[in-house]
């Protein structure tokens, strides 16, 4: 089967590496030349000069990029994907964007008898290159059915919630979740830290009982040792929850506690840990 990915970056890299490795035929697109270069000589498959390119003759066109503007650069214009699809090939947005953007992009799809599917991920860059990603889908059942079974070679574990831009919406539930799980985290740390306990001998114990969380078991010691040059970034985050805080205030939700994790986020940000892990947080802890 052909397909093709667009969009090569820490989380896209390794899932367009993931399908060309469980024999599928993969053209790859990437803003950055190198980059597609790189994959190729990593995975083999085939490049292409623009989005338009790498979708023509794909049953199905993946897309993993950074947010709302990025994708439509990618998908509209003569040079993006729509303009290398044809009837019945299936598009599938991994990116975290909003639930605006996918009924927008199902119409735009349809209108070229083109199925469409929004299909964010969670599990950050381990996921993504141990093929261990969780995905959230937005869309027809009949193309969920489809795209299923090629998303498994990298997913853990692959859901339908409902119509076009659900998908997002549960991104946005997971990232709300996130965001206060990590605060949490950080200030128990902080609070065992100024309490003069081994943090690290509390988790041990903590994280068999109901405090455990994936935040737990996978950054406390890193948090701990005050690493985090790698994982999700800030920056990215932010950008999540603002997704996140812009439909809150669409459909009347009271994300008070999300909203209180952001702007400990920004000062994240002051202090100049943009790229940092999200479990930074802590960081702003130490310096209080």
């Amino acid at each position: 089967m052909k397909v093709s990915f667009i969009g090569l970056g820490v989380m896209g890299f390794p899932m367009a590496g993931h399908l060309q490795s469980n024999g599928f035929d993969v053209c790859v697109y990437n803003r950055t030349t190198s980059k597609v270069e790189s994959w190729q000589s990593q995975y083999g498959g085939r490049i292409a000069t623009t989005p338009c390119a790498a979708a023509e003759g794909a049953e199905l066109v993946f897309l993993c990029v950074g947010n709302d503007d990025d994708v439509r650069q990618v998908v509209y214009g003569e040079a993006g994907i729509l303009a290398g699809t044809s009837a019945g090939t299936l598009v599938v947005d991994h990116t975290t964007a909003s639930a605006e953007l996918a009924r927008e992009l199902a119409e735009a799809c349809a209108a070229q008898q083109a199925g469409f599917l929004d299909a964010p991920v969670s599990g950050g860059q381990a996921g993504a290159e141990n093929g261990q990603l969780t995905i959230m889908v937005g869309g027809e059942e009949a193309d969920f059915a489809r795209a299923q079974p090629v998303m498994d070679a990298y997913a853990r574990h692959s859901q339908l919630i409902g119509g076009h831009g659900s998908g997002q919406l549960a991104k946005m539930m997971n990232q709300i979740c996130i965001a206060g799980i990590v605060q949490g985290l950080a200030e128990a740390l902080h609070f065992g830290e100024q309490a003069g306990l081994d943090c690290g001998t509390v988790i041990d114990v903590i994280s068999k009982g109901a405090a455990q969380s994936w935040q737990m078991e996978n950054r406390a010691a890193t948090m701990i040792k005050g690493e985090y040059e790698f994982g999700f970034a800030v920056d990215w985050m932010r950008k999540d929850l603002s997704i996140a805080l812009d439909e809150a205030r669409k459909n009347g939700s009271t994300l008070a506690l999300t909203a209180l994790v952001d702007q400990y986020y920004a000062d994240v940000q002051k202090s100049g840990g943009g790229r940092w892990d999200t479990s930074s947080l802590l960081t702003r802890l130490h310096q209080g």
